[in-house]
């Protein structure tokens, strides 16, 4: 199936995959030919792309994925190579998400489900940074 991920920097992958494991909002998903048609949110983690016995790994950030019976495209607010990401880059994404939390503790109304998405955002960086070996601040 083809599988394309792109960020707004630039096209990172045009391949084509066996299967593609994405990390959902909603719980990790695996994606292979055939799949039913769906759009997930995306979350912070790790973006696995089988390829010819291979596998290559992006970490993203956020975006969405639109899937089809032959393919999946992501669409990555941010998205690296693993083994391009370095210390500065996570402190980087962690330091916006601690951004984001305050902002959305410093809002009055519907304050509650934002500050619980910042929080989540927040978790699941750290869980990421974790599997990748790196450190949060």
């Amino acid at each position: 199936m083809q599988f394309e991920l792109v960020s707004p920097e630039r096209n990172l992958a045009s391949l084509d995959a066996a299967s593609v494991k994405v990390p959902g909002a909603d719980g990790d998903m695996t994606v292979m030919m055939g799949h039913a048609p769906t759009i997930t949110m995306l979350r912070p983690g790790l973006l696995r792309v089988e390829v010819n016995d291979a596998v290559q790994e992006f970490v993203v950030t956020g975006g969405f994925a639109e899937i089809g019976a032959t393919g999946i495209s992501v669409l990555a607010e941010r998205a690296v190579l693993k083994d391009d990401m370095t210390q500065d880059q996570m402190d980087e994404m962690f330091d916006e998400a601690q951004d984001f939390y305050q902002r959305a503790k410093d809002i009055k109304s519907d304050g509650a489900e934002i500050i619980d998405e910042a929080e989540k955002f927040l978790a699941d960086l750290s869980t990421m940074s974790s599997e990748l070996g790196l450190k949060i601040k």
